[in-house]
């Protein structure tokens, strides 16, 4: 049989073209505003600094780090009132640009070649339009490009990811991620994320925004706990039930909706030190897996998984678009070989319907999750479920990966004498 190897291509292109024309589509004319942050205000950020020469994160601060200002502006190049589509139309073109990158990298899985493309393409198609509305789109299609050089050229992956940090903080994990498994190439990271941040650095400065460079590390501190966070869960059943005190109420300072209620406060206390907790335990498991002789090739996406399911699942702010950064860890395990490509798969079955019950809470029914109808509440504990159940496999992952690598070496160990052992009873 002829072999045909356009097909593929041809028919990944029609996908993705018909994927981000429907995203598109929903986007624009679904409830609940999908887009809202872009349509009022990213467009009220950029208007203000065209208008009145006042840019969040350099003249004042701002929840953001400073590079996130670029697409905004960039999708306002058409003029601001036409914000909306010059954002859609960014997005496609960078999920076009990392699936270009990423085309090349497949795995095979005994008889089956695996591209891991086509299940970022589903799982976009899972989580619906919010995939496209946010700042997130932009920091996540630059971690997955810098995924797409993490063999080959670490120092420009290490620059892609750092410059996705400087979009959207959660990347940052990533950049450490290399730089502990990332052996022999530890100068090339670290060359490149520091690179990359002094340019940053030097040019925020060069426009006068040093005092406010640092702003969005203490925007988050005073929040309370959004509604969709997994440990806001209790508290909205708790509202659904009418006990006294506990209630969804709208923050009109960090614009999101909260959850009130005893034992709101102590929960969203605990969440920074329990995010803290959790990631200095991967860290440690990690590295000891690494030391009994894991494969760091294989360690690396496992602690990528567990450090971003860490930052969701601990974490006070809930927010949708946070489920679109599993893509990345997860695309990293299934390129990073046979062995890995194997143990990601079903990580990366259970994330598309935790992406689907994502789109169901927002842009869904979000009207319904707040006025705390049980149904949704339901969906909405399920999908919270399944953001802890990845942060424990992985957990759980990385300890068998370290205990396989200790079997591999000692069985190599016992090998190794033996042979010894057989060569001197040959020899004498």
């Amino acid at each position: 049989m002829q072999r045909r190897p356009w097909i593929e291509p041809v028919l990944f292109v029609t996908a993705f073209v018909g994927v981000h024309a429907l995203l598109w589509w929903l986007a624009v004319t679904v409830p609940n505003q999908p887009i809202g942050d872009v349509t009022i205000t990213y467009r009220r950020w950029i208007e203000t600094g065209q208008q009145a020469h006042f840019w969040v994160g350099i003249d004042e601060d701002w929840v953001y780090p400073i590079l996130a200002i670029v697409p905004m502006a960039v999708a306002a190049l058409g003029g601001v009132s036409s914000i909306a589509t010059g954002w859609l139309l960014l997005m496609v073109v960078l999920d076009a640009a990392a699936c270009a990158l990423l085309w090349r990298h497949h795995t095979a899985v005994g008889p089956v070649r695996l591209r891991a493309v086509w299940w970022w393409l589903l799982f976009l198609l899972a989580l619906g339009p919010i995939a496209l509305g946010r700042i997130d789109t932009v920091a996540t299609a630059l971690a997955l490009a810098g995924v797409a050089f993490v063999a080959s050229r670490p120092a420009v992956a290490s620059v892609l990811l750092t410059a996705a940090a400087w979009t959207k903080v959660w990347p940052a994990a990533l950049v450490g991620v290399l730089v502990l498994l990332r052996r022999g190439h530890r100068g090339a990271v670290l060359g490149g994320a520091l690179v990359t941040t002094a340019l940053i650095v030097l040019v925020d400065v060069l426009y006068g925004g040093a005092a406010h460079l640092f702003s969005f590390v203490g925007e988050q501190g005073t929040r309370a706990l959004q509604i969709e966070a997994p440990l806001a869960t209790p508290f909205l059943w708790a509202a659904a039930a009418h006990v006294p005190g506990a209630a969804v109420y709208y923050d009109h300072e960090i614009l999101t909706f909260e959850v009130s209620g005893a034992g709101t406060h102590a929960a969203a206390a605990v969440s920074t030190p329990l995010m803290a907790l959790a990631v200095v335990a991967a860290v440690l498991l990690a590295l000891l897996a690494v030391r009994r002789g894991a494969a760091r090739a294989e360690a690396a996406p496992l602690l990528a998984l567990v450090l971003v399911a860490a930052l969701i699942a601990t974490n006070k702010v809930g927010s949708p678009q946070y489920v679109g950064w599993f893509a990345v860890p997860i695309v990293w395990g299934l390129v990073a070989g046979p062995g890995s490509a194997r143990r990601f798969l079903p990580v990366a079955v259970v994330a598309l319907p935790m992406a689907f019950l994502t789109q169901l809470v927002y842009p869904g029914y979000y009207d319904q999750v707040l006025t705390v109808q049980p149904w949704i509440l339901v969906v909405l504990t399920v999908r919270n479920v399944l953001e802890v159940a990845l942060l424990v496999w992985g957990f759980v992952a990385l300890v068998r990966l370290g205990r396989a690598g200790q079997a591999s070496r000692s069985g190599a160990s016992g090998g190794s004498s033996r042979s010894s052992l057989e060569r001197g009873r040959m020899g004498a």
